[in-house]
């Protein structure tokens, strides 16, 4: 198995990389935001959209694909 360890020089310095390989720290990922907006199971095939903050439901779906869409449309208005 290979490690790609032959590659990497024993330094942390960016510049010391080859071209097109990257330090790890240089693309760490941002700590992701909590979701504001949940989907919640509500009946047979009935969707809530609850603001969690709140507790208020904010949407209602039949589908889950549609409540999940609208979850996320809401989360992008905010």
């Amino acid at each position: 198995m290979c490690t790609l360890t032959h590659f990497v020089p024993h330094t942390n310095h960016p510049s010391m990389l080859p071209p097109g390989m990257f330090s790890h720290t240089v693309f760490a990922p941002a700590e992701p935001a909590m979701p504001r907006f949940q989907v919640i199971l509500a009946g047979n095939a009935f969707f809530h959209i609850k603001e969690i903050s709140t507790g208020h439901v904010r949407g209602f779906r039949s589908n889950h694909n549609e409540a999940c869409a609208l979850a996320r449309a809401l989360e992008s208005r905010c």
